[in-house]
């Protein structure tokens, strides 16, 4: 009873020349990236952006915050339609995972496909979702981490040094 053997192709409309492109620029990125970040870091970042582990958290600050609920709603429906409308362009394309990383594999072994990174979407997702937020809150927000900072020694001086007071 050995493994079980997973095969994807790819999808046949792509030419040739496209793909060898595609696989050189993400060995290039892969080799250039490795050496400067550490396993952990990388590893950390991972599970971070993953489904898995964003949507409980994003459905556990509902649920205990009642008074944003408001918010988290469009935040949860956001996160189910990135999740379906991903799910559908990978099965599309079918482009399969690079084969020359093996250890990064925990948090992304949930299909074969690769294209497009469902972690870079929620990523930039999250990251203009917070530009938004701090647009229209700003005051808000930068309220809540100088009370947040003030309770924590040190950090006043490191969140003054990146520009958020």
């Amino acid at each position: 009873m050995g493994s079980p053997e997973i095969t994807t192709t790819s999808f046949p409309s792509f030419p040739k020349p496209l793909i060898t492109i595609d696989a050189s620029v993400s060995l290039f990125l892969h080799t250039l990236f490795k050496p400067i970040f550490p396993i952990f870091l990388l590893l950390l970042l991972e599970y971070s952006a993953d489904f898995r582990f964003s949507f409980p958290v994003s459905l556990s600050l509902f649920l205990a915050s009642p008074s944003f609920s408001s918010l988290f709603i469009p935040f949860i429906l956001s996160h189910l339609l990135d999740l379906a409308l991903i799910g559908l362009i990978k099965l599309t394309f079918r482009r399969t995972r690079p084969h020359y990383n093996p250890n990064m594999s925990p948090a992304v072994r949930a299909d074969n496909f690769s294209f497009p990174s469902g972690h870079a979407s929620r990523v930039m997702f999250l990251a203009t979702l917070f530009h938004l937020i701090f647009q229209n809150h700003g005051g808000l927000i930068s309220d809540f981490i100088l009370r947040w900072v003030k309770f924590q020694p040190g950090f006043f001086y490191l969140a003054y040094g990146f520009g958020l007071f």
